[in-house]
């Protein structure tokens, strides 16, 4: 039997090496069996809306926005899912006109983390499926007792908070023994120029620039801490990465880290508190002194989540999240419907 045609827009491409790419390419490999699967930047991508596709599934309600309403134009009666980014749930489908129609135009919707629903007008979560990401696990390795490293993995841009790290340097002391690895390309030249002035002033702090995706994983490997400051997330890969190679996270406690690790995690500081991320690192270093055992909880905690970030297991619920959709034939959302997201507490 021939296997269903699936087109899977993904905005960034192989040239970004970024979370959409890294998704977008896991995906198509655990999908392959069951569709033919092929990338895209943007639908139609071959020239006519009339390509054989039976479903679409497109990464991003802003950036994916024409192809979603191009394809809703073209195949009313198709299968349309969407995946949910940070950027997505925590700011452009509460602004963006776009966003809003992409979300309403929607059969399905994938969300990465599990307060991700949350984030959505009431009317849409009835159709959310959450989808863990998915990496390959690492064997632990010995850490040094000599000091405390720990490394942080995002591009510098505002999104993912890098000044609470370089707040955070600034507080430390040469001394403490503790050791920060920044790796990240500079997508803001304001916030570039910070991290040289830090790493100048703080011979504890180091900008590395963009790094190979193996070479990362290998110093999260090494790491005894993966610190992920975020102000906006939709689900980390890095987040994941470090539990599936042994190594605890400190995270900013907002909802797309909390839905990775769980409400009750105890490595969480408050959003943008360069002062508590020095106080959690100082507390880690404790632990390699004396034992005080708040690193041996943290990655207690860590392994507990990891079978979630497996690949069987993101396998298994991206197929649930697609799973008959060609046999219900939906009917097309009304795209009127009210996008208005409902109010969190903070």
């Amino acid at each position: 039997m021939k296997k269903p045609s699936l087109c899977l827009v993904t905005p960034a491409l192989a040239d970004a090496n970024n979370g959409n790419w890294q998704t977008a390419r896991r995906w198509a490999r655990m999908l392959g069996g069951h569709y033919e699967v092929r990338l895209a930047a943007q639908w139609p991508d071959r020239g006519t809306p009339d390509d054989g596709t039976d479903l679409l599934l497109a990464l991003h309600a802003r950036r994916s926005a024409a192809s979603v309403a191009a394809w809703a134009q073209a195949h009313p009666h198709r299968p349309l899912v969407l995946a949910l980014t940070g950027t997505d749930l925590y700011r452009d489908i509460r602004t963006d006109a776009s966003a809003q129609r992409s979300l309403a135009l929607a059969h399905r919707l994938i969300v990465l983390q599990a307060l991700a629903p949350l984030a959505l007008p009431e009317v849409h979560r009835g159709k959310c499926h959450v989808v863990f990401q998915s990496s390959t696990r690492r064997q632990a390795l010995d850490k040094t007792r000599a000091h405390l490293r720990a490394v942080v993995v995002g591009h510098l841009r505002e999104e993912k908070s890098p000044q609470t790290v370089l707040e955070a340097a600034r507080l430390l002391h040469p001394d403490e023994g503790i050791l920060i690895d920044h790796i990240g390309n500079a997508l803001d030249p304001a916030l570039a120029d910070l991290a040289r002035a830090t790493a100048a002033a703080c011979p504890h702090y180091r900008w590395l620039g963009g790094q190979p995706h193996e070479a990362t994983r290998r110093r999260i490997q090494r790491a005894h801490l993966l610190v992920h400051p975020s102000r906006m997330e939709g689900g980390a890969h890095v987040i994941m990465e470090a539990a599936l190679s042994g190594t605890p996270v400190l995270a900013s406690r907002m909802d797309g880290n909390v839905g990775m690790l769980g409400p009750d995690y105890g490595g969480y500081f408050p959003v943008g508190d360069a002062a508590a991320l020095a106080a959690r690192l100082r507390e880690c270093r404790r632990d390699i002194a004396d034992g005080s055992g708040a690193l041996a909880a943290l990655h207690a905690q860590c392994s507990a989540r990891a079978p979630l970030f497996e690949p069987a297991a993101e396998r298994a619920a991206l197929l649930r999240a697609l799973a008959g959709l060609r046999q219900e034939r939906p009917a097309r959302p009304d795209p009127s419907m009210s996008t208005s997201p409902p109010r969190r507490s903070e």
